[in-house]
């Protein structure tokens, strides 16, 4: 149905008249190519569209098509190893259907419509059911069952529910409402990305999202249901970073969304995430992901909307109960389509040209993360992870997307260029960065894997907080000048460098690690410092002597211990403590 037509085309944003039925973010099609927009601002009978494909060539006096609905994506089985473009249409798909480069208009929807899934009814016929609960189940994958849910806003009697090889579109369940009217339940829900999906409650967060990389689980925890962010200049390693978490958290399903990244690097990933092997079963690690490619050249209205899209598909599987993490490599990229549709609209600018309301559309987007109990009568937990990329311009973290970002999220991992460049990785700067979840996991970390982890990790992060102290000092006169307590302190903190902060992501042994196995390394190294300690206070207490013992080279080893064998370390650390004894006795 026609209803407008195009006055003014300025990049991916036109303006139409004739729009008066129009509705704040309903989809439209723009041309006679149906070039996919949505309504971002109403001015009586006028409409401002953002367009998410390429507009050269389009017109005044060519017309837009109402659709009568808002964005929305599709949910439903077959939403893991996809692989979508910003707005939910499959690039594999598009490939076969158009070739290499996207065709402008082209219509291609985010689920196969035509496959069979075989469904296993978990329900039964009279059964009360409500928002939420679910109706059955599909295996999606080998690695991740699909759970098939009551949609939200709908409750009453199941009248009928059938199992079998069912497409998406086929009626599963039939729900008789209190008014007595009848709601056919489909396999294929839609949702509109810019409203999060609804749950019960949020929860307080206390469980850790392992990641395998000690800095962060050591020193700065994310928890499962929290927020983080890493911001850092060019070539520090964010993307890399991200990519690490994606393969080895202990998340269930992974959303990854490429927003505004480079092609080539956006290439790596597409090509590098289907040959991976998740470490947790052995399978592929695409049967629990789902990604999003949208490269610095696509159009960048489909950019702001890609972040959504993958939010929205990563609270579907919360909602099943999943642990979810996503990824957003960069919210910079997502925050410059922001700031170029805002100057195009001609809004007042706010900091630095981004617009005014930067601060809630970022705020909005992390407060969809949490831990909540789901709908459903059996009152299933689920949580959403978020950690977000940023890129500032110049590492400058004092440039309003990161100001804003920090504004929200507990967890500030800062990537360090001279670091990087000085080829330590990961390059987070355990100085600058911090977690506001540390309290959070302390109860976890007790039970689970030593009654002082956290003393232990207090105390190496103070010996790290001491080096960076003593090198002013050590720049100025050297080391020679230090007492034995100050060169203990920074042969202490080396090791902490070199031997725990530093990561191989190309050793299969050092790339992940176990929480026992970090507690191990770290107790191990803190032994060292805790028995000498009060060895180098001793008058004729050869300091030099003390770094050719043999346990020093013993510990370095010790790195490579697998992570099965982390009891080797509590023998170590009598070992340490015997031998150090030993050297005491001599001196």
């Amino acid at each position: 149905m026609i209803q407008g037509e195009i006055v003014k085309v300025a990049g991916p944003l036109v303006v139409a008249k004739g729009m008066e039925k129009a509705k704040m973010f309903e989809v439209v099609r723009v041309s006679e190519q149906k070039l996919m927009g949505e309504v971002i601002e109403l001015n009586g009978g006028e409409a401002s569209i953002q367009v998410y494909e390429e507009t050269s060539g389009i017109g005044p006096g060519e017309p837009v098509y109402a659709t009568g609905g808002t964005m929305s994506v599709e949910l439903g089985p077959g939403l893991l190893t996809s692989i979508y473009d910003g707005v939910q249409r499959p690039l594999p798909l598009i490939e076969k259907a158009a070739g290499s480069y996207i065709t402008r208009g082209i219509e291609i929807p985010g689920l196969d419509h035509n496959k069979k899934w075989a469904l296993k009814p978990v329900a039964i016929e009279g059964d009360e059911v409500s928002e939420g609960d679910v109706l059955g189940e599909v295996e999606e994958t080998t690695l991740i069952t699909h759970k098939v849910m009551v949609p939200p806003g709908i409750s009453g009697k199941l009248k009928n529910i059938v199992g079998g090889q069912k497409t998406i579109e086929d009626v599963i369940a039939v729900i008789i409402d209190k008014e007595g009217k009848d709601h056919e339940i489909t396999m294929l829900q839609k949702w509109p990305i810019r409203i999060a999906r609804p749950s019960k409650a949020k929860k307080l967060p206390t469980e850790p999202l392992v990641t395998g990389t000690r800095i962060l689980d050591t020193f700065f925890p994310i928890v499962k249901g929290g927020a983080g962010c890493i911001p850092g200049p060019f070539g520090s390693g964010k993307t890399v970073a991200q990519q690490t978490l994606a393969k080895f958290c202990d998340a269930q399903v992974i959303v990854y969304i490429g927003c505004g990244e480079r092609g080539n690097e956006m290439t790596d990933v597409l090509m590098e995430f289907p040959e991976l092997e998740d470490p947790n079963s052995g399978e592929p690690l695409m049967k629990r992901t789902v990604m999003i490619a949208n490269t610095s050249n696509m159009p960048v209205a489909a950019r702001e909307a890609s972040v959504y899209t993958g939010i929205t598909i990563a609270e579907y599987y919360r909602d099943m109960g999943y642990n979810v993490a996503l990824m957003a490599d960069s919210t910079s990229r997502w925050a410059e389509a922001l700031r170029e549709i805002s100057g195009r609209l001609e809004e007042m600018p706010g900091e630095e040209g981004y617009p005014a309301y930067l601060g809630s559309r970022t705020a909005g987007f992390y407060e969809r993360s949490g831990i909540v109990t789901c709908l459903g009568k059996d009152d299933r937990t689920g949580s959403l992870t978020i950690i977000g990329a940023v890129s500032p311009p110049g590492g400058d973290l004092s440039e309003p997307v990161t100001q804003n970002t920090l504004r929200v999220t507990k967890v500030f991992w800062g990537l360090d260029a001279k670091l990087a460049y000085s080829r330590h990785f990961p390059a987070i700067n355990w100085l600058t960065s911090y977690s506001l979840y540390t309290d959070n996991v302390g109860p976890y970390w007790k039970k689970h894997v030593a009654e002082d982890y956290m003393a232990t990790r207090h105390a190496a992060m103070d010996i790290l907080q001491q080096e960076a102290a003593l090198e002013e000092i050590v720049r100025l006169v050297g080391t020679d000048a230090l007492s034995p307590k100050e060169r203990l302190v920074l042969q202490t903190a080396k090791s902490l460098r070199e031997d725990f902060l530093f990561q191989n992501a190309f050793d299969y042994i050092d790339a992940y690690t176990t929480l026992k196995k970090q507690y191990g390394m770290l107790k191990c190294i803190m032994t060292v410092f805790n028995s000498a300690a009060p060895l180098v206070e001793q008058e004729g207490f050869d300091f030099d002597e003390f770094l050719k013992n043999p346990i020093h080279e013993k510990l370095i080893k010790a790195k490579g211990y697998k992570n099965e064998e982390h009891k080797k370390y509590t023998d170590l650390v009598e070992e340490i403590k015997k031998e150090i004894s030993r050297i005491g006795t001599k001196s």
